[in-house]
């Protein structure tokens, strides 16, 4: 059984704003206590294409376990390892990221993709994200009924991450608009 949801989020911020804002969420001092999920990112590699001109970014990301307390007993970590691939293509002005986890996939397998557009209406000064998660509880597939609430306790424990994502992607943003306009905050 897969749980999967989809949502979509409007910056208004450009495009170069909010991609600029992805690359800083994780390293900005402020947000330890929003993202207290994440324990460390690493980029593991960093190569740019000369002749599409295109970014490709292999990153490592240790983040507490995902899922009730009860099924990281049962699995016997707390802590997940998961790497992250991302395509920045600045000609067509998309950024997109996928995240997977690479520890503890006999037992959930999780996929993040999160694609950064400018906005079809406002294609200059706003950003549309779309973010698609999909989570599988493996052993537990026989017992239907309680892989699918132990899913949708992952879903929500993600989506309550996703907000918090947004929220400091919002203020990142905000200081990034003040920084280029002379402004401190």
């Amino acid at each position: 059984m897969v749980k999967a949801y989809k949502q979509e989020h409007v910056y208004q911020h450009p495009w170069e704003r909010v991609t600029a804002a992805s690359w800083r969420k994780f390293a900005d001092p402020e947000n330890t206590n929003t993202l207290s999920h994440i324990l460390e990112v690493d980029t593991l590699n960093r190569k740019l294409e000369p002749e599409s001109g295109k970014l490709y970014t292999t990153r490592a990301i240790t983040i507490h376990a995902p899922g009730p307390w009860f099924v990281r007993k049962m699995v016997g970590q707390d802590i997940c390892h998961c790497v992250e691939s991302t395509v920045v293509d600045g000609q067509t002005r998309s950024m997109q990221l996928t995240t997977r986890n690479v520890s503890l996939q006999k037992y959930v397998e999780v996929e993040e993709k999160i694609r950064y557009d400018p906005h079809p209406d406002n294609p200059s000064a706003w950003t549309l994200c779309r973010q698609e998660t999909s989570i599988r509880i493996k052993p537990l597939s026989a017992l239907a009924s309680m892989a699918e609430k132990v899913e949708q306790r992952c879903v929500d424990k993600f989506l309550q991450n996703s907000a918090k994502g947004r929220e400091v992607m919002e203020r990142i943003c905000k200081y990034l608009e003040a920084e280029s306009s002379g402004i401190s905050i």
